[in-house]
């Protein structure tokens, strides 16, 4: 069964860091290209970055400098360190991949940005 799941969201202190998580099924991970999402009440669903298989990345504005995304193909996972934090970037978030015509979602983590 095709799966992803998220992991590493939490309460943070504005100006701190969190690093996510997303492991995979081997099957949807391998030689594809992974991105990270989150949404907030309200707004649209927001591409954030993206990784491909070769370790090619790309971020939105919003994150840029501030977001990394990275993957360890030998262990199915792709991660999203998060620094510099702002109240804005609360929201959840999930990884997502297209896999031979269909897209899949993890369950999403919450980040929350507060003092």
């Amino acid at each position: 069964q095709v799966q992803l799941v998220e992991s590493g969201g939490g309460l943070v202190q504005p100006g701190g860091a969190l690093r996510l998580s997303c492991r995979a099924s081997a099957k949807i991970f391998s030689g594809n290209t992974m991105h990270w999402y989150r949404r907030t009440p309200g707004k649209e669903r927001e591409l954030l970055a993206s990784i491909t298989s070769d370790f090619r990345t790309n971020y939105s504005d919003s994150v840029k400098g501030r977001f990394t995304i990275s993957r360890d193909n030998a262990r199915n996972t792709v991660y999203l360190e998060m620094n510099i934090l702002k109240p804005e970037d609360t929201a959840v978030y999930y990884c997502n991949v297209y896999h031979e015509g269909d897209y899949y979602w993890g369950q999403g983590t919450q980040v929350t940005v507060s003092s």
